[in-house]
């Protein structure tokens, strides 16, 4: 886990070289992974990491989304860190199990599994799991399905799990699954168009 650990601080420092004007929005992240080396662990009620990927089709079009069974909103498949691995290994399990999807690759391939989101949020008591309050440190990544296929909602956790068009995503209820389309839909743009993803 400590590798894991260590990954995700480099992670985080990357990603807020990438995209500046989140550094104030990460910063109760980076506080944390400086002076808690417990944030994988799930019982850590301070706030610990969880990883999920948004995953495109083939054409680039449309992303898989489930409807979360407990929150009762679409989201992008994820959930809590569990070792071993890596934060992305995490994150494809995590797809696996919600969707059935059992093969991914990060995108753009150039791209050697870069965030492309980081979301902390906090998360209600929840007595029946015996969990206080706390907070989601989110590790959003994105991904690209290699062939067409047909997605199997998880029924423990998952209420449906579809492909929605990512043009569609920008106007969704949720303000996190809008900030991933709208930061797909400019990494989509610069691959087709030759350049580098900001």
């Amino acid at each position: 886990m400590r590798d894991a650990l260590a990954d995700a601080r480099a992670a985080v420092e990357r990603y807020v070289t990438r995209f500046p004007g989140e550094a104030a929005a990460v910063s109760s992240l980076r506080s944390q992974l400086r002076d808690d080396d417990a944030i994988l662990e799930r019982a850590n009620m301070r706030g610990h990491v969880t990883t999920s990927a948004l995953v495109l089709d083939p054409t680039l079009s449309r992303a898989l989304v489930i409807h979360h069974r407990v929150f009762d909103v679409w989201l992008q498949p994820g959930g809590h860190y569990e070792p071993p691995g890596s934060l992305w290994d995490s994150a494809c399990r995590e797809v696996r199990e919600e969707t059935g999807l059992d093969a991914m690759a990060p995108f753009p391939s150039t791209v050697a599994a870069a965030l492309l989101d980081l979301d902390t949020h906090p998360i209600p008591a929840r007595a029946a799991k015996g969990e206080a309050a706390h907070r989601h440190h989110d590790f959003a990544y994105l991904a690209i399905a290699p062939r067409a296929f047909e997605p199997t909602p998880q029924v423990e956790e998952v209420h449906d799990v579809r492909w929605i068009p990512l043009d569609a995503l920008t106007t969704y209820p949720n303000a996190r699954l809008r900030r991933l389309a709208m930061k797909t839909t400019a990494v989509v743009a610069a691959f087709s168009a030759g350049r580098p993803a900001a």
